[in-house]
C-alpha cells in the first residue's frame, strides 16, 4: 500500500495521506495498546522493514465506525516502518504476533492531526483501531523448514529432479485451511526442482526422508505473490505446509536389490526363463501394505525373465538362491507406472518385495541323481520290471518336509517303470544296488506338475527325495507274467486238465500255477497281487472268452504273436 493513495477502498483510513510529511512526535508521545487477545506461541513478531496481512476496525471515541476492511473484503498489507502507515499504526503493529488481537488508541498527532481526512476523519480526531494480525514476512526470508518427525533410517534424501509423492495440509499464517491432499483422498506426485512447484515448495522438499514429516513455511516472493491463485490464498500471503514424504524416486533408478538372507550352500542360482514358487509381502516405500502371498497361503509360481511379471520384479528374481530371503526396491516405471492398479497401488508409487524363494526350476531340467552310499559289492542294479523295496524322506526345495515312509514303519514298494511312481522317481530309482542311498531332485514336469497333490504336495514343486534301497527282487523280461524255472513238460495241459475233460476251466489253472510256483518250477513278476495275475494269464489263453481254455486255444509264449502275455 503506498502512500499516496488517495482512496478508501484502496488504501484504507490507516495510510497516510499523499505527500504529507509525517507529524512531528514527541519521544513521550505514545500509542495506547491493550492486547485484547494473545496466541500461545509466538514465534515471530512484527519488527521494522516487516511485511504484513491484517484486518481492522476503525472507530472513533463514541464508537461511530469510520472504517473496515472486513467490510473491503480483503486484508490491509503494508510494510511496517516505512511510512506507508500513520504513525500510530506503524506503532501499533510492532512486536504483535499473528493471531494477536490488539485494540489501539491513537491520538491526532499520530494520525490525521489537524488537518484530519476529507469527510471522513475531522481534524484532530482520536482514532480507535481493532486489530487481528494474519501474517508477517520479510523480503529477506528465506523458506523456512521444521523437522518435526524423522525416520530412523533414512537410506535416500530428495534431490532435485527427483519424483515424489507426498501428502500435505496447506494454511495460511493464521492456519486459515487453503488445500489439502487429504481431502482428495490422493497424494501429491510431482518432480522437485524443475518448476512444477511454486519456488519455496521446490526448496522446501529437498533433503527429505520417506517419511519425514516436516513444517514448509514459504514467504509469499517464493510462493503466489502479489496476486495470490485467484481463489483461496490471498496476495502476498505467506503458505505454511505440513508435508509428510510418502515416496521417492528418481526416472533413471533402476530397482534395488537388498539381501538379507542368503543361504551357505547355494549350488544354483536362478536364471532368465526358470520357473520360480516364491512368497512375498508387497508395501509401499512408506511401508503401507498391498498385497502378501502369505495371506493367500499360497506361493507366487511364475516364469522369470519372460514378461510374465512386472519388469522389476522379473529383473529381480534373477541371481537369487533357493532359501534366500531380498528385498527388490522397484521404481514405477520398473512397476505399475503411473496409473497404478487402480486399487491398492496408486500411480506413481514406488514397490517393495519382500521375497523367500521356495524352488526353481527350468523346463529343461532333468532328475539330478547324487549318491551318497553305494556298498563295494553293488550288484545286481535295478531295472525296469524289478520288485523294489526303499525307504524315503520327500521334502520341498527349501527343506520343507512333506512325508516319510518311515513314519509308516514299512518300506515303499514297487515295480519299476510300470506306472506305479512318478517319472523322476521312475528314472530316480533305475540302476540302484540294495543298500545304496541317493538324493533325487526332481522337478515338477518329471513330478507332480502344476496342480501337485492336494493337501500334500504344492503345485509346479521340485522335490528331493532321500533314498534307501532296502530289497530288491528281479523281474520277468518285458511283456511276461509268468516264466518257467525249468524245462516245461510236454504235458503241460493235460497236466492242467485235471477232471480230463479236454478243457481247463479258471480254476484248475490257478491251483496249477501257484503249485508251480510253490515247488520252484516257475514264477510269477513280483509286485503283484497273485491271483490278479493268474486272472490275466488266463483271460489271455482264453481265446474266445467263454471261461475254459481248450487245447486248441492253449499255446506257449513262444508260439504266440508278442501282442499277448500267456504261457
Amino acid at each position: 500500500l503506498l502512500a499516496n493513495s488517495s482512496s478508501v477502498s484502496r488504501c484504507g483510513i490507516v495510510c497516510r495521506k499523499a505527500g504529507s510529511p509525517a507529524p512531528p512526535v514527541p519521544l513521550e508521545d505514545v500509542v495506547v495498546i491493550e492486547r485484547s487477545a494473545v496466541p500461545e506461541r509466538c514465534e515471530r513478531a512484527v519488527k521494522k522493514g516487516d511485511f504484513v496481512r491484517y484486518h481492522y476496525r476503525g472507530a472513533f471515541p463514541d464508537g461511530t465506525a469510520f472504517d473496515s476492511s472486513y467490510k473491503r473484503g480483503s486484508t490491509y498489507n503494508a510494510f511496517v516502518g516505512r511510512g506507508q502507515l500513520i504513525a500510530g499504526m506503524d506503532r501499533a503493529l510492532l512486536g504483535m504476533c499473528v493471531n494477536e488481537r490488539r485494540a489501539v488508541k491513537v491520538p491526532p498527532h499520530l494520525a490525521y492531526g489537524k488537518d484530519g481526512y476529507g469527510d471522513i476523519i475531522p481534524p484532530d480526531a482520536i482514532l480507535h483501531f481493532d486489530i487481528l494480525l494474519l501474517d508477517i514476512w520479510n523480503p529477506e526470508d528465506t523458506v523456512q523448514v521444521k523437522t518435526y518427525s524423522k525416520p530412523e533410517a533414512c537410506s535416500r534424501k530428495v534431490q532435485v529432479s527427483d519424483f515424489v509423492r507426498y501428502h500435505y495440509n496447506g494454511t495460511l499464517m493464521d492456519g486459515t485451511l487453503f488445500d489439502s491432499s487429504r481431502t482428495r483422498l490422493r497424494t501429491y506426485d510431482t518432480y522437485v526442482g524443475t518448476g512444477w512447484l511454486i519456488a519455496g515448495m521446490d526448496q522446501g522438499l529437498l533433503g527429505m526422508c520417506v517419511g519425514e514429516k516436516r513444517i514448509i513455511t514459504v514467504p509469499p516472493f517464493l510462493g503466489y505473490g502479489e496476486n495470490g491463485d485467484g481463489s483461496d490464498i490471498p496476495g502476498q500471503a505467506s503458505l505454511v505446509f505440513d508435508v509428510v514424504l510418502l515416496d521417492l524416486h528418481n526416472p533413471k533408478d533402476g530397482i534395488a536389490v537388498e539381501k538379507l538372507q542368503v543361504p551357505e550352500n547355494c549350488p544354483r542360482k536362478s536364471k532368465a526363463g526358470d520357473f520360480m514358487r516364491y512368497h512375498y509381502n508387497g508395501t509401499l516405500l512408506d511401508g503401507t501394505f498391498f498385497d502378501s502371498s502369505y495371506s493367500r497361503n499360497s506361493t507366487y509360481d511364475t516364469y522369470i525373465g519372460k514378461g510374465y511379471v512386472i519388469s522389476g520384479m522379473d529383473e529381480g528374481l534373477v541371481g537369487v538362491c533357493v532359501g534366500e530371503r531380498r528385498r527388490v526396491i522397484i521404481p514405477p516405471h520398473l512397476a505399475y507406472g503411473e496409473e497404478g492398479t487402480g486399487t491398492r497401488i496408486p500411480g506413481s508409487a514406488v514397490l517393495v518385495f519382500d521375497v523367500y524363494v521356495v524352488d526353481f526350476h527350468n523346463p529343461s531340467d532333468v532328475v539330478q541323481i547324487t549318491s551318497s552310499f553305494r556298498p563295494e559289492t553293488c550288484e545286481p542294479r535295478s531295472k525296469k520290471g524289478d520288485f523294489v523295496k526303499y525307504h524315503y524322506n520327500v521334502s520341498l526345495l527349501d527343506g520343507t518336509s512333506l512325508h516319510s515312509s518311515l513314519h509308516y514303519g514299512k518300506t515303499y514298494d514297487v515295480v519299476l517303470g510300470t506306472g506305479q511312481v512318478v517319472m523322476g522317481m521312475e528314472m530316480g530309482l533305475q540302476d540302484m544296488c540294495v543298500g545304496e542311498k541317493r538324493r533325487l531332485v526332481i522337478p515338477p514336469h518329471l513330478g507332480y506338475g502344476e496342480r501337485g497333490v492336494a493337501g500334500e504336495v504344492p503345485g509346479s514343486a521340485v522335490l528331493v527325495f532321500d533314498v534307501e534301497m532296502l530289497d530288491m527282487e528281479e523281474g520277468l523280461p518285458e511283456g511276461y507274467m509268468f516264466v518257467w524255472n525249468s524245462e516245461v513238460t510236454p504235458d503241460l495241459f493235460d497236466d492242467m486238465d485235471k477232471n480230463k475233460d479236454t478243457q481247463v476251466d479258471s480254476a484248475e489253472f490257478t491251483d496249477y500255477i501257484l503249485r508251480q510256483v510253490s515247488e520252484g518250477k516257475g514264477r510269477l513278476a513280483p509286485g503283484f497281487e497273485p491271483h490278479r495275475l493268474i486272472e490275466n494269464m488266463f483271460a489271455n489263453q482264453d481265446r474266445d472268452g467263454n471261461g475254459k481254455i481248450t487245447a486248441e486255444e492253449f499255446k506257449l509264449k513262444a508260439d504266440e504273436s508278442p501282442a499277448h502275455d500267456e504261457l
